[in-house]
Protein backbone atom coordinates (compact mmCIF):
# COMPACT_ATOMS: atom_id res chain seq x y z
CA UNK A 1 0.00 0.00 0.00
CA UNK A 2 1.12 3.82 -0.88
CA UNK A 3 2.11 5.82 2.10
CA UNK A 4 0.52 8.14 2.62
CA UNK A 5 -2.70 10.05 0.89
CA UNK A 6 -0.47 12.73 -1.06
CA UNK A 7 1.24 9.96 -2.56
CA UNK A 8 -1.50 8.52 -4.01
CA UNK A 9 -2.42 8.67 -7.72
CA UNK A 10 -5.16 10.69 -8.77
CA UNK A 11 -7.78 8.44 -10.82
CA UNK A 12 -10.05 9.80 -13.62
CA UNK A 13 -12.48 6.85 -15.61
CA UNK A 14 -13.18 8.13 -19.26
CA UNK A 15 -16.39 6.05 -19.84
CA UNK A 16 -18.18 6.23 -23.08
CA UNK A 17 -21.66 4.52 -23.87
CA UNK A 18 -21.90 2.42 -26.75
CA UNK A 19 -18.77 2.47 -28.60
CA UNK A 20 -17.43 -0.97 -30.02
CA UNK A 21 -14.01 -1.58 -29.78
CA UNK A 22 -12.99 -1.28 -33.70
CA UNK A 23 -14.10 2.32 -34.16
CA UNK A 24 -10.61 2.59 -32.89
CA UNK A 25 -7.31 2.84 -34.78
CA UNK A 26 -5.45 0.35 -32.91
CA UNK A 27 -8.32 -2.19 -33.46
CA UNK A 28 -7.99 -1.92 -37.38
CA UNK A 29 -10.23 1.46 -37.68
CA UNK A 30 -9.01 3.44 -40.56
CA UNK A 31 -10.77 6.71 -40.33
CA UNK A 32 -7.94 8.03 -37.53
CA UNK A 33 -11.12 9.15 -35.26
CA UNK A 34 -9.22 7.92 -32.24
CA UNK A 35 -5.67 9.21 -32.49
CA UNK A 36 -5.59 10.51 -28.24
CA UNK A 37 -6.76 6.63 -27.22
CA UNK A 38 -4.13 5.26 -30.07
CA UNK A 39 -1.40 6.82 -28.09
CA UNK A 40 -2.74 6.22 -24.55
CA UNK A 41 -2.82 2.26 -25.71
CA UNK A 42 0.53 2.62 -27.16
CA UNK A 43 2.38 4.74 -24.57
CA UNK A 44 0.45 2.90 -21.46
CA UNK A 45 -1.46 -0.48 -21.60
CA UNK A 46 -3.98 -1.76 -24.07
CA UNK A 47 -6.63 -4.56 -23.00
CA UNK A 48 -6.56 -5.67 -26.28
CA UNK A 49 -9.53 -8.37 -25.45
CA UNK A 50 -11.96 -6.13 -23.68
CA UNK A 51 -15.24 -7.25 -23.21
CA UNK A 52 -18.47 -5.80 -20.94
CA UNK A 53 -19.88 -8.89 -18.56
CA UNK A 54 -23.81 -7.36 -19.68
CA UNK A 55 -24.84 -5.70 -22.79
CA UNK A 56 -26.81 -2.80 -21.57
CA UNK A 57 -26.24 0.59 -20.25
CA UNK A 58 -27.74 0.11 -16.24
CA UNK A 59 -26.47 -3.27 -15.74
CA UNK A 60 -22.89 -2.78 -17.43
CA UNK A 61 -22.95 0.25 -14.96
CA UNK A 62 -23.14 -2.09 -11.87
CA UNK A 63 -20.94 -4.38 -12.94
CA UNK A 64 -18.00 -1.19 -13.66
CA UNK A 65 -19.40 0.33 -9.66
CA UNK A 66 -19.49 -2.52 -7.79
CA UNK A 67 -16.97 -5.54 -9.52
CA UNK A 68 -20.38 -7.58 -8.72
CA UNK A 69 -22.42 -9.39 -11.66
CA UNK A 70 -25.57 -8.01 -12.51
CA UNK A 71 -27.45 -11.00 -11.22
CA UNK A 72 -25.39 -10.54 -7.44
CA UNK A 73 -26.38 -6.51 -7.09
CA UNK A 74 -30.14 -7.36 -8.73
CA UNK A 75 -29.20 -4.98 -11.32
CA UNK A 76 -29.68 -7.24 -14.28
CA UNK A 77 -32.48 -4.66 -15.99
CA UNK A 78 -31.74 -1.03 -16.84
CA UNK A 79 -34.96 -0.41 -14.56
CA UNK A 80 -33.71 -1.94 -11.38
CA UNK A 81 -31.99 0.87 -9.16
CA UNK A 82 -28.76 -0.05 -7.60
CA UNK A 83 -29.32 -1.31 -4.00
CA UNK A 84 -27.93 1.82 -1.26
CA UNK A 85 -26.43 -0.66 0.49
CA UNK A 86 -23.98 -2.22 -2.46
CA UNK A 87 -20.63 -0.60 -1.91
CA UNK A 88 -18.90 0.97 -5.00
CA UNK A 89 -15.95 2.29 -6.28
CA UNK A 90 -16.84 5.97 -4.38
CA UNK A 91 -17.29 4.08 -0.63
CA UNK A 92 -13.88 1.92 -1.73
CA UNK A 93 -12.00 4.98 -3.35
CA UNK A 94 -13.67 6.81 0.32
CA UNK A 95 -12.28 4.92 2.81
CA UNK A 96 -9.00 4.89 0.77
CA UNK A 97 -8.58 9.02 1.89
CA UNK A 98 -9.99 10.20 -2.05
CA UNK A 99 -12.60 13.04 -2.40
CA UNK A 100 -14.70 11.47 -5.16
CA UNK A 101 -16.69 12.73 -8.36
CA UNK A 102 -19.50 11.84 -10.41
CA UNK A 103 -20.24 13.85 -13.53
CA UNK A 104 -22.71 12.52 -16.71
CA UNK A 105 -24.93 9.37 -17.04
CA UNK A 106 -25.76 7.52 -13.94
CA UNK A 107 -28.22 5.25 -14.85
CA UNK A 108 -28.29 3.32 -11.47
CA UNK A 109 -31.67 4.76 -10.20
CA UNK A 110 -35.16 4.76 -10.56
CA UNK A 111 -35.85 8.84 -10.59
CA UNK A 112 -34.83 11.90 -11.97
CA UNK A 113 -33.18 13.66 -10.64
CA UNK A 114 -31.16 11.19 -8.67
CA UNK A 115 -31.30 11.71 -4.67
CA UNK A 116 -28.30 11.45 -2.88
CA UNK A 117 -28.96 8.24 -1.27
CA UNK A 118 -28.61 6.79 -4.65
CA UNK A 119 -25.83 8.19 -5.67
CA UNK A 120 -23.36 5.35 -4.73
CA UNK A 121 -21.67 7.60 -2.55
CA UNK A 122 -20.07 9.96 -4.09
CA UNK A 123 -19.14 13.73 -2.48
CA UNK A 124 -19.55 15.28 -5.83
CA UNK A 125 -22.58 15.05 -7.89
CA UNK A 126 -23.46 16.68 -11.34
CA UNK A 127 -25.20 14.33 -13.02
CA UNK A 128 -28.63 12.89 -14.69
CA UNK A 129 -29.75 8.87 -14.54
CA UNK A 130 -30.70 8.63 -18.28
CA UNK A 131 -28.78 11.27 -19.71
CA UNK A 132 -30.53 10.22 -22.96
CA UNK A 133 -33.77 11.97 -22.01
CA UNK A 134 -32.78 15.09 -19.83
CA UNK A 135 -30.52 16.11 -22.59
CA UNK A 136 -30.12 16.88 -26.60
CA UNK A 137 -27.38 16.71 -28.43
CA UNK A 138 -26.53 21.05 -27.72
CA UNK A 139 -28.58 21.15 -25.07
CA UNK A 140 -27.03 19.31 -22.33
CA UNK A 141 -28.90 19.44 -18.73
CA UNK A 142 -27.86 17.83 -15.05
CA UNK A 143 -28.73 17.95 -11.83
CA UNK A 144 -26.29 19.10 -9.24
CA UNK A 145 -25.90 17.91 -5.39
CA UNK A 146 -29.21 19.82 -4.57
CA UNK A 147 -31.00 18.03 -7.68
CA UNK A 148 -31.23 21.94 -8.98
CA UNK A 149 -30.93 21.75 -13.09
CA UNK A 150 -27.84 22.64 -14.65
CA UNK A 151 -27.59 23.74 -18.14
CA UNK A 152 -24.07 23.53 -19.65
CA UNK A 153 -23.25 25.27 -22.89
CA UNK A 154 -21.39 23.15 -26.40
CA UNK A 155 -22.18 19.93 -27.40
CA UNK A 156 -22.58 17.69 -24.78
CA UNK A 157 -18.92 16.10 -25.00
CA UNK A 158 -17.53 19.23 -24.69
CA UNK A 159 -20.24 20.38 -21.60
CA UNK A 160 -19.33 16.96 -19.94
CA UNK A 161 -15.27 17.39 -20.13
CA UNK A 162 -15.56 21.27 -19.48
CA UNK A 163 -17.46 20.14 -16.07
CA UNK A 164 -14.74 17.46 -15.72
CA UNK A 165 -11.35 19.55 -15.87
CA UNK A 166 -13.21 22.20 -13.94
CA UNK A 167 -13.32 19.90 -10.84
CA UNK A 168 -9.99 18.47 -11.79
CA UNK A 169 -8.72 22.00 -11.73
CA UNK A 170 -10.53 22.55 -8.47
CA UNK A 171 -8.88 19.72 -6.73
CA UNK A 172 -5.48 19.09 -7.92
CA UNK A 173 -3.80 20.76 -5.48
CA UNK A 174 -5.21 19.84 -2.37
CA UNK A 175 -3.50 17.11 -0.16
CA UNK A 176 -6.11 14.93 -1.02
CA UNK A 177 -6.05 12.52 -4.25
CA UNK A 178 -9.38 12.66 -6.23
CA UNK A 179 -11.13 9.53 -7.92
CA UNK A 180 -13.47 11.16 -11.00
CA UNK A 181 -16.05 8.98 -12.80
CA UNK A 182 -16.52 11.14 -16.23
CA UNK A 183 -19.38 9.13 -17.83
CA UNK A 184 -20.45 10.37 -21.47
CA UNK A 185 -24.16 9.66 -23.29
CA UNK A 186 -21.81 9.34 -26.42
CA UNK A 187 -21.98 8.04 -29.16
CA UNK A 188 -25.06 6.16 -27.88
CA UNK A 189 -28.04 7.49 -29.56
CA UNK A 190 -30.29 10.10 -28.88
CA UNK A 191 -33.72 7.97 -27.76
CA UNK A 192 -36.46 10.25 -28.74
CA UNK A 193 -34.93 10.52 -32.92
CA UNK A 194 -33.13 7.13 -32.83
CA UNK A 195 -30.63 9.02 -34.55
CA UNK A 196 -26.67 9.52 -33.84
CA UNK A 197 -26.30 13.12 -33.70
CA UNK A 198 -23.07 14.26 -34.41
CA UNK A 199 -21.23 17.46 -34.01
CA UNK A 200 -22.41 20.04 -37.01
CA UNK A 201 -20.44 18.76 -39.89
CA UNK A 202 -18.60 15.75 -38.09
CA UNK A 203 -21.84 13.05 -39.99
CA UNK A 204 -21.13 14.42 -42.95
CA UNK A 205 -17.62 13.97 -43.12
CA UNK A 206 -17.80 10.33 -42.25
CA UNK A 207 -20.84 8.80 -43.95
CA UNK A 208 -19.70 5.99 -46.55
CA UNK A 209 -16.19 5.86 -45.37
CA UNK A 210 -15.15 2.59 -44.37
CA UNK A 211 -17.88 -0.71 -42.69
CA UNK A 212 -17.19 -3.34 -40.52
CA UNK A 213 -17.67 -6.60 -41.94
CA UNK A 214 -20.51 -8.07 -39.64
CA UNK A 215 -22.44 -4.10 -40.86
CA UNK A 216 -21.58 -4.61 -44.28
CA UNK A 217 -23.06 -8.18 -44.54
CA UNK A 218 -25.77 -7.30 -42.40
CA UNK A 219 -26.88 -4.11 -42.86
CA UNK A 220 -29.52 -2.95 -40.12
CA UNK A 221 -29.43 0.84 -39.57
CA UNK A 222 -25.61 1.10 -40.96
CA UNK A 223 -25.85 3.46 -43.73
CA UNK A 224 -28.49 5.54 -42.12
CA UNK A 225 -26.37 5.95 -38.63
CA UNK A 226 -22.27 4.83 -39.16
CA UNK A 227 -21.68 8.58 -39.93
CA UNK A 228 -22.92 10.12 -37.02
CA UNK A 229 -21.92 7.60 -34.62
CA UNK A 230 -18.30 7.92 -36.11
CA UNK A 231 -18.45 11.38 -35.80
CA UNK A 232 -19.65 11.49 -31.70
CA UNK A 233 -16.56 9.03 -31.52
CA UNK A 234 -14.15 11.45 -33.16
CA UNK A 235 -15.41 14.32 -30.71
CA UNK A 236 -14.90 12.21 -27.87
CA UNK A 237 -11.54 11.55 -28.73
CA UNK A 238 -10.77 15.02 -29.11
CA UNK A 239 -12.35 15.21 -25.72
CA UNK A 240 -9.77 12.87 -24.29
CA UNK A 241 -7.18 14.65 -25.26
CA UNK A 242 -7.87 18.04 -24.13
CA UNK A 243 -8.81 16.21 -20.77
CA UNK A 244 -4.51 15.19 -20.66
CA UNK A 245 -4.04 18.66 -21.93
CA UNK A 246 -5.71 19.77 -18.81
CA UNK A 247 -3.73 16.90 -16.55
CA UNK A 248 0.09 18.13 -18.08
CA UNK A 249 -0.56 21.70 -17.88
CA UNK A 250 -1.89 21.21 -14.21
CA UNK A 251 1.32 19.33 -13.89
CA UNK A 252 -0.57 15.67 -12.66
CA UNK A 253 -0.44 13.67 -15.20
CA UNK A 254 1.84 11.56 -14.21
CA UNK A 255 0.69 10.80 -10.86
CA UNK A 256 -2.73 10.19 -12.78
CA UNK A 257 -3.95 6.90 -13.63
CA UNK A 258 -7.20 7.04 -16.78
CA UNK A 259 -8.72 4.58 -17.68
CA UNK A 260 -10.54 4.86 -20.75
CA UNK A 261 -13.74 2.04 -21.60
CA UNK A 262 -17.70 1.73 -22.57
CA UNK A 263 -20.27 0.23 -21.13
CA UNK A 264 -21.19 -2.37 -24.19
CA UNK A 265 -20.59 -2.29 -28.10
CA UNK A 266 -23.58 -1.70 -31.09
CA UNK A 267 -24.52 -3.66 -33.75
CA UNK A 268 -27.10 -1.28 -35.38
CA UNK A 269 -29.89 -3.90 -35.46
CA UNK A 270 -28.26 -6.57 -36.91
CA UNK A 271 -28.71 -9.19 -34.23
CA UNK A 272 -31.77 -8.07 -32.96
CA UNK A 273 -34.17 -4.90 -33.14
CA UNK A 274 -32.03 -2.42 -31.10
CA UNK A 275 -28.65 -1.75 -30.35
CA UNK A 276 -27.09 -4.20 -28.09
CA UNK A 277 -28.44 -6.85 -25.51
CA UNK A 278 -26.91 -9.54 -27.58
CA UNK A 279 -23.87 -11.77 -27.26
CA UNK A 280 -22.36 -11.41 -30.40
CA UNK A 281 -18.96 -9.01 -30.08
CA UNK A 282 -20.43 -6.08 -31.83
CA UNK A 283 -22.49 -5.97 -28.27
CA UNK A 284 -19.99 -6.80 -26.06
CA UNK A 285 -16.59 -6.05 -27.04
CA UNK A 286 -15.28 -2.49 -25.80
CA UNK A 287 -11.85 -0.51 -26.19
CA UNK A 288 -10.18 -0.03 -23.40
CA UNK A 289 -6.99 1.13 -21.93
CA UNK A 290 -5.00 2.68 -19.23
CA UNK A 291 -2.01 5.14 -18.27
CA UNK A 292 -0.47 6.59 -15.34
CA UNK A 293 1.35 5.41 -12.36
CA UNK A 294 1.83 1.38 -12.97
CA UNK A 295 0.65 1.28 -16.52
CA UNK A 296 3.08 2.93 -18.60
CA UNK A 297 5.08 1.02 -21.12
CA UNK A 298 2.36 -1.73 -20.38
CA UNK A 299 1.97 -2.76 -23.78
CA UNK A 300 -0.70 -4.68 -25.28
CA UNK A 301 -2.07 -7.37 -23.20
CA UNK A 302 -4.23 -10.00 -24.99
CA UNK A 303 -5.99 -11.96 -22.34
CA UNK A 304 -9.59 -11.42 -21.67
CA UNK A 305 -10.76 -8.63 -19.87
CA UNK A 306 -14.23 -7.62 -18.28
CA UNK A 307 -15.46 -4.67 -16.62
CA UNK A 308 -15.82 -6.81 -13.61
CA UNK A 309 -11.88 -6.82 -13.86
CA UNK A 310 -11.39 -2.76 -13.82
CA UNK A 311 -12.61 -2.18 -9.86
CA UNK A 312 -9.93 -4.06 -8.56
CA UNK A 313 -7.60 -2.62 -10.96
CA UNK A 314 -7.90 0.52 -9.98
CA UNK A 315 -8.02 -0.05 -6.03
CA UNK A 316 -4.91 -2.43 -6.65
CA UNK A 317 -3.46 0.82 -8.62
CA UNK A 318 -4.13 3.22 -5.93
CA UNK A 319 -3.00 0.88 -3.25
CA UNK A 320 -6.27 0.24 -1.56
CA UNK A 321 -7.41 -3.21 -0.36
CA UNK A 322 -9.74 -5.27 -3.32
CA UNK A 323 -12.91 -6.64 -1.54
CA UNK A 324 -13.07 -10.98 -1.17
CA UNK A 325 -16.55 -10.26 -2.78
CA UNK A 326 -15.56 -9.05 -5.87
CA UNK A 327 -16.29 -11.03 -9.19
CA UNK A 328 -12.84 -9.75 -11.41
CA UNK A 329 -9.11 -9.59 -11.04
CA UNK A 330 -6.26 -6.84 -10.92
CA UNK A 331 -4.57 -6.69 -14.12
CA UNK A 332 -1.56 -5.38 -12.48
CA UNK A 333 -0.20 -8.75 -11.95
CA UNK A 334 -0.65 -9.51 -15.98
CA UNK A 335 1.31 -6.38 -16.77
CA UNK A 336 3.90 -7.95 -14.15
CA UNK A 337 4.15 -10.67 -16.33
CA UNK A 338 2.20 -12.83 -14.02
CA UNK A 339 0.09 -14.98 -16.07
CA UNK A 340 -1.21 -18.02 -13.87
CA UNK A 341 -4.30 -18.39 -12.69
CA UNK A 342 -5.79 -15.94 -15.37
CA UNK A 343 -9.27 -16.75 -16.47
CA UNK A 344 -9.33 -18.32 -19.71
CA UNK A 345 -13.17 -17.59 -20.62
CA UNK A 346 -15.23 -14.84 -20.03
CA UNK A 347 -19.13 -15.37 -18.81
CA UNK A 348 -21.65 -12.92 -19.67
CA UNK A 349 -25.32 -12.02 -18.67
CA UNK A 350 -28.03 -11.26 -20.98
CA UNK A 351 -31.26 -9.12 -20.19
CA UNK A 352 -34.29 -7.40 -21.39
CA UNK A 353 -33.93 -8.86 -25.65
CA UNK A 354 -33.91 -12.59 -23.49
CA UNK A 355 -32.67 -14.19 -20.96
CA UNK A 356 -29.38 -15.34 -21.98
CA UNK A 357 -26.10 -16.70 -20.86
CA UNK A 358 -23.09 -16.39 -22.98
CA UNK A 359 -19.23 -17.81 -23.18
CA UNK A 360 -16.29 -16.77 -24.91
CA UNK A 361 -12.74 -18.34 -24.66
CA UNK A 362 -10.30 -17.17 -27.34
CA UNK A 363 -11.39 -19.18 -29.99
CA UNK A 364 -14.97 -20.20 -29.41
CA UNK A 365 -17.99 -18.42 -28.46
CA UNK A 366 -21.22 -20.73 -27.31
CA UNK A 367 -24.38 -18.90 -26.33
CA UNK A 368 -28.31 -20.03 -24.79
CA UNK A 369 -32.07 -18.02 -24.04
CA UNK A 370 -34.52 -19.01 -22.77
CA UNK A 371 -37.18 -18.46 -25.76
CA UNK A 372 -40.28 -18.89 -22.56
CA UNK A 373 -39.21 -15.55 -21.12
CA UNK A 374 -38.97 -12.24 -21.68
CA UNK A 375 -35.75 -11.26 -20.27
CA UNK A 376 -37.23 -8.34 -18.48
CA UNK A 377 -39.13 -10.14 -15.44
CA UNK A 378 -37.19 -13.08 -15.32
CA UNK A 379 -32.98 -12.42 -14.42
CA UNK A 380 -32.33 -16.20 -14.93
CA UNK A 381 -33.84 -19.55 -16.16
CA UNK A 382 -33.83 -22.97 -15.46
CA UNK A 383 -33.80 -24.03 -19.00
CA UNK A 384 -32.16 -22.97 -21.54
CA UNK A 385 -31.90 -23.58 -25.51
CA UNK A 386 -28.45 -23.48 -27.33
CA UNK A 387 -28.62 -20.41 -29.76
CA UNK A 388 -24.98 -19.78 -31.11
CA UNK A 389 -21.67 -20.74 -31.97
CA UNK A 390 -18.88 -18.84 -33.38
CA UNK A 391 -15.66 -19.82 -34.51
CA UNK A 392 -13.86 -16.58 -33.34
CA UNK A 393 -10.91 -17.11 -35.15
CA UNK A 394 -12.21 -18.18 -38.69
CA UNK A 395 -14.91 -15.70 -38.64
CA UNK A 396 -14.28 -13.24 -36.19
CA UNK A 397 -17.27 -11.13 -37.55
CA UNK A 398 -19.81 -14.03 -36.39
CA UNK A 399 -21.49 -14.51 -39.45
CA UNK A 400 -21.50 -17.76 -39.79
CA UNK A 401 -23.42 -20.05 -36.52
CA UNK A 402 -22.27 -23.52 -36.21
CA UNK A 403 -24.27 -24.01 -33.29
CA UNK A 404 -25.63 -27.64 -34.35
CA UNK A 405 -23.83 -28.94 -36.69
CA UNK A 406 -22.72 -32.61 -36.20
CA UNK A 407 -18.63 -31.60 -37.35
CA UNK A 408 -18.88 -29.15 -33.70
CA UNK A 409 -20.64 -31.37 -31.34
CA UNK A 410 -17.17 -31.82 -28.97
CA UNK A 411 -16.66 -28.19 -29.20
CA UNK A 412 -20.11 -27.27 -27.86
CA UNK A 413 -20.08 -30.38 -25.24
CA UNK A 414 -16.94 -28.75 -23.98
CA UNK A 415 -18.24 -25.33 -24.08
CA UNK A 416 -21.63 -25.95 -22.42
CA UNK A 417 -19.62 -27.62 -19.42
CA UNK A 418 -17.67 -24.32 -19.42
CA UNK A 419 -21.21 -22.01 -19.60
CA UNK A 420 -22.55 -24.57 -17.04
CA UNK A 421 -19.36 -24.25 -14.47
CA UNK A 422 -19.57 -20.47 -14.55
CA UNK A 423 -23.60 -20.46 -14.13
CA UNK A 424 -23.33 -22.18 -11.38
CA UNK A 425 -19.85 -19.93 -9.63
CA UNK A 426 -21.83 -17.09 -10.47
CA UNK A 427 -25.51 -17.35 -9.90
CA UNK A 428 -25.55 -20.57 -7.52
CA UNK A 429 -28.05 -22.63 -10.07
CA UNK A 430 -28.02 -25.54 -11.69
CA UNK A 431 -29.59 -24.87 -14.99
CA UNK A 432 -30.55 -27.82 -18.03
CA UNK A 433 -29.14 -26.49 -21.31
CA UNK A 434 -31.30 -27.80 -24.25
CA UNK A 435 -29.45 -29.55 -27.05
CA UNK A 436 -29.68 -27.41 -30.89
CA UNK A 437 -31.11 -29.85 -33.59
CA UNK A 438 -28.43 -31.73 -35.21
CA UNK A 439 -27.39 -30.49 -38.80
CA UNK A 440 -25.34 -32.41 -41.49
CA UNK A 441 -21.49 -30.33 -41.54
CA UNK A 442 -20.07 -30.57 -45.40
CA UNK A 443 -16.90 -30.54 -45.00
CA UNK A 444 -16.72 -29.02 -41.95
CA UNK A 445 -13.93 -30.63 -39.51
CA UNK A 446 -12.66 -29.72 -36.00
CA UNK A 447 -9.24 -30.81 -35.23
CA UNK A 448 -8.39 -32.13 -31.33
CA UNK A 449 -6.56 -28.84 -30.32
CA UNK A 450 -9.15 -26.51 -31.44
CA UNK A 451 -11.48 -28.26 -29.64
CA UNK A 452 -10.01 -27.00 -26.01
CA UNK A 453 -8.53 -23.78 -27.28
Amino acid sequence: MLGSEKERPNVVVFFTDQQRWDTTGVHGNPLELTPNFDRMAKEGTHLYHSFTNHPVCGPARACMQTGLYGTTTGCYRNANPLPPDTKTLANYFKEGGYYTGYIGKWHLAAQEPVSKEKRGGYDYWLAANALEHTSEAYHTVLYDEDCQPVQLPGYRVDALTDAAIRFIDKKHDKEQPFFLFLSFLEPHHQNRSDDYPAPDGYREKYTSRWTPPDLAALGGTTQQHLGGYYGMVKRLDEALGRLMDALKSLNIKDNTIVLFSSDHGCHFKTRNDEYKRSCHESSIRVPTAITGPGFMGGGQKKELISLLDIPPTLLNAAGLHIPNDMAGNSILPLINGQKDGWPDDLFMQISESQVGRAIRTKKWKYSVSDPTKDGVTDSKSGSYVEEFLYDLEADPYELINLIGLKSHQQVTSQMRKRLLRRIEEVEKEQPVIQPAPLKESGQRKVTDQEILS
